[in-house]
């Protein structure tokens, strides 16, 4: 049990403890979640205090209280006046016992930024950009991001660099902190046994891990699959995630005779056993991404990796050493990295381990808590000298 902490105990000394409160919009469920619940849970650990806000309707909300991060419902889904003035009646109520506010998305950024500029003493705040998608240009948004916000934490360097090359945004005020996975978790398993637990063939397989929305490359992926099928007739396909392109991708794959090949298996709590099962692991996306936990999770598992160079992810996946990057959108050239990695075990096992070697490395959650903390000791110390 983590003890309440007063504002004012904060200390910038060695191993500060903070209380941090994030807020989230979104209602829906994929990495930028897992992301909010895993440095929450582990923050806790660390000692620090927790709290979450997040609307009554999201997935974020039950996963919290699973997972024993402290969580309360808020209704930030619309940037509309009702959730200000909630949001507004809440940080006046609480606001001043935080050390500072973490938001995630979009819409509760706003409403937490307009919220403090009408309330005297509130923390300082820090936006975690999870997506690489573009930012305007508009004087009320680089208020948003250079005067509401006392720091950006950005899940990719390539996103850092974005935002300081495309919206001028300086390079000081932003931080780029990947997300970390548990990585004792997160390791290569018998795979014989996995798939004898889970019902798998024998057959060498494909898989992906992601949300199924239209740009994590589902389609493509089919699309390559078609064009492999002939001259790889074992090779099966999992799909692995739920989302709102489940019954389209799932009647598509009936129309057109691929069911036999194919196997949706939804979302799924033991991740790591699924990951084992598989030979290659693909993420096709054209999307505005970070770094892909999907990608991370896989690579700690001892995959090679067919993806694309959108967002941060050639940050994870070194082209020709820990697996292929190709051209997003183009399932020719999916199907011809595929056909590389499924023609050569050697080379599988090659990528897999320096997957592996690179995600020991790289991707452990001591090293997203630590910097995580760092930019949140950072902006309290900024706004106490203010």
């Amino acid at each position: 049990m983590v003890p309440a902490l007063r504002a004012g105990v904060f200390t910038l000394n060695a191993g500060p403890r903070l209380s941090i409160l994030h807020t989230e919009s979104s209602i829906g469920w994929g990495g930028q979640e897992i992301r909010i619940l895993t440095e929450a849970r582990g923050m806790l650990e660390r000692g620090h205090q927790v709290m979450l806000l997040t609307p009554p309707n999201a997935e974020l909300l039950p996963a919290a209280r699973k997972l024993g991060v402290p969580v309360e419902a808020i209704s930030i889904a619309r940037k509309r006046i009702g959730p200000l003035l909630e949001l507004r009646k809440w940080l006046a109520a609480n606001g001043r016992r935080y050390d500072v506010i973490n938001t995630h998305s979009s819409t509760d950024s706003w409403l937490t930024a307009v919220a403090c500029l009408t309330l005297a003493d509130m923390p300082p705040m820090v936006r975690t950009r999870h997506v690489s998608t573009a930012i305007n240009n508009h004087w009320s948004t680089r208020w948003l991001y250079t005067k509401a916000t006392a720091h950006i934490a950005t899940t990719g360097e390539a996103l850092r660099s974005q935002l300081h090359r495309d919206n001028g945004f300086a390079l000081e005020t932003m931080t780029s902190v990947r997300t970390g996975i548990d990585l004792n978790r997160f390791q290569p398993l018998d795979k014989a046994a996995m798939r004898a637990r889970l019902g798998i063939p024998e057959n060498p397989t494909i898989g992906i891990l992601a949300t199924l929305r239209d740009w994590k490359g589902h389609d493509d992926l089919l699309d390559a699959l078609k064009l492999l099928r002939i001259k790889f007739p074992e090779w099966r396909l999992i799909i692995i995630g739920d989302g709102p392109q489940r019954a389209r991708l799932t009647s598509r794959v009936q129309k057109e005779n691929l069911a036999e090949i194919v196997r949706f298996v939804g979302n799924v709590d033991n991740v790591p056993e699924w990951l084992s099962t598989l030979d290659i692991f693909t993420l096709p996306s054209f999307g505005d991404e970070g770094v892909p936990q999907g990608i991370m999770q896989a690579m700690a598992c001892g995959l090679p990796v067919v993806s694309t160079p959108v967002g941060a992810i050639a940050e994870a996946v070194q082209d020709g050493s820990t697996g292929i990057l190709v051209a997003p959108k183009n399932a020719t050239a999916l199907a011809a990295a595929l056909e590389q990695l499924m023609a050569d075990a050697a080379l599988r096992q090659h990528m897999g381990q320096a997957g592996r070697a690179y995600a020991l490395a790289s991707f452990g959650i001591a090293v997203m808590l630590d910097r995580m903390t760092d930019v949140f000791v950072r902006a309290v110390k900024a706004r106490k000298e203010h």
